[in-house]
């Protein structure tokens, strides 16, 4: 009896080891995959510094801030944040999906029934907090997207000034950096409790894998954060730009007949001694 009782927690202490093992992986790939593209970025705007901008480079990096601003508005309302999985289940009657708001299921008909989170406080911590860092990230993006659009050198908005153009779309690439910044923890964040979960042998409720509304999240996040890397590079138009120098006269010409040698020398001999 001791025998297997030593046995029995031998291999429990065994399981717990490797499921802890394997969260510990998950959530150092997610944090690997974070951190690449974050010095992804930082290495593309070190390399960008050393380039002058042009009007081409800022309309491309102003599209790769326009599309991770429009995938960060497709992110959010997507159902698909996190899907339950059938790991260790004989029979599945019905998956379930949650996102921010809401959560659904669906049966083994096809049939949808989506039910919205009842009260704010009573959600988890990381659901708040993901809520507010998308809603900023929207209200970052739409400004950055307004004051790039504003202050490329392709625009007349800002006049012929390209000192306070290459200013104002500086402003734009920061504000698509806190953008990619926000949406980045947001997701990284909701993905990190998935894994946690799914991975806790003693965690009663049901068990999910990462979704689509993810994926889609880290792929804004990177687009957006390459394109404000760019665009801040903009910001070298204000010091390295060519001024041009004032306009002096020319100085008066004489005209008149060169001395002749003997007049020189003359000139020399009565003036040379004091």
């Amino acid at each position: 009896m001791l025998i297997y009782f030593f046995k029995h927690k031998y291999h429990k202490q065994k399981e717990g080891n490797r499921i802890k093992s394997k969260r510990i992986q998950a959530n150092d790939r997610i944090s690997s995959f974070s951190l690449f593209f974050l010095l992804l970025c930082f290495y593309v705007h070190q390399l960008l510094e050393k380039i002058e901008m042009d009007p081409t480079l800022e309309v491309v990096c102003l599209l790769l801030g326009f599309i991770g601003w429009v995938m960060v508005g497709i992110a959010i309302p997507n159902r698909y944040w996190k899907v339950s999985t059938d790991d260790g289940n004989v029979v599945i009657t019905s998956t379930i999906y949650e996102n921010l708001w809401m959560s659904c299921a669906t049966d083994s008909t096809g049939v949808h029934n989506c039910r919205e989170f009842p009260s704010l406080l009573a959600l988890n911590g990381y659901i708040q907090a993901s809520r507010a860092l998308m809603i900023a990230a929207v209200i970052l993006g739409s400004i950055g997207l307004i004051a790039t659009l504003v202050g490329v050198q392709c625009s007349k908005a800002a006049g012929k000034d390209m000192v306070r153009k290459g200013r104002i779309v500086g402003v734009g690439g920061v504000l698509f950096i806190l953008q990619g910044l926000c949406t980045m923890i947001s997701v990284s964040w909701y993905a990190f409790n998935i894994t946690q979960d799914f991975f806790n042998p003693f965690y009663p409720g049901i068990k999910y894998e990462i979704g689509e509304g993810l994926y889609i999240g880290w792929c804004s996040a990177v687009l957006a954060l390459t394109g404000g890397s760019c665009l801040t590079c903009a910001c070298k138009l204000g010091t390295s730009e060519k001024q041009p120098y004032p306009y002096q006269p020319r100085g008066r010409v004489y005209s008149g007949v060169a001395p002749s040698q003997s007049q020189a020398a003359t000139s020399y001999g009565q003036h040379a001694y004091v």
